[in-house]
C-alpha cells in the first residue's frame, strides 16, 4: 500500500494511544499497536510508525467537552501536523473506546477471538473505529471511466 492510500488514526488517553492504519481507496481500517504515554509525547514510536506507513492523513479522536484531555489531544493534534507536515483531521470520539469493548467482548463470545480483552488490544481497535468513523464521513469519489 502506497502512502498515498494511508491514513493513521490515533485514539489519544492519558496513558495509552491505540492507533490503527486505514486505507482511503477502500475505506477499511485495521487495528495496529499501542504506544505508552508519559508525560511526554512518545515521539520515537509514532515517528517509526510514521516512517513505515508513510500516510497521506492523520485522524485523532477528539474528545467532547474541555478539560484536560481535551487540552492535552489539542496540543498532540497541533504537534502532529507540525511534527510530519501532514494533514491532521480529528473527529468526535464519543463512545468509541465503549463500541471498541463491546466489539471486542462479543468477537470473544463468538470465539473469533480467543484470549482475555485487555487494553492492549482495546486501544487500537477504538482507533480503528475512529478511522472509520473518519472514512464513512468523506465523500464518496465518482469515476468517470
Amino acid at each position: 500500500m502506497s502512502g498515498a492510500e494511508v491514513l493513521i488514526a490515533f485514539d489519544f488517553g492519558q496513558r495509552r494511544i491505540g492507533i490503527a492504519t486505514g486505507n482511503l481507496l477502500t475505506r477499511t481500517a485495521s487495528p495496529l499497536t499501542t504506544v505508552q504515554v508519559g508525560a511526554h509525547f512518545p515521539w520515537d514510536d509514532i515517528d517509526r510508525i510514521i516512517a513505515e506507513w508513510r500516510p497521506q492523513r492523520l485522524v485523532v479522536g477528539q474528545p467532547g467537552g474541555e478539560g484536560p484531555l481535551a487540552t492535552r489531544v489539542a496540543r498532540f493534534v497541533g504537534e502532529l501536523g507540525e511534527r510530519y507536515g501532514l494533514a491532521v483531521a480529528t473527529v468526535d470520539e464519543a463512545l468509541t473506546s465503549h463500541a471498541a469493548h463491546a466489539e471486542l467482548r462479543e468477537a470473544r463470545r463468538s470465539g473469533h477471538l480467543r484470549r482475555r480483552l485487555d487494553r492492549t488490544k482495546l486501544d487500537p481497535h477504538a482507533a480503528c473505529l475512529i478511522a472509520e468513523q473518519w472514512l464513512s464521513e468523506q465523500p464518496q469519489e465518482t469515476s468517470n471511466a
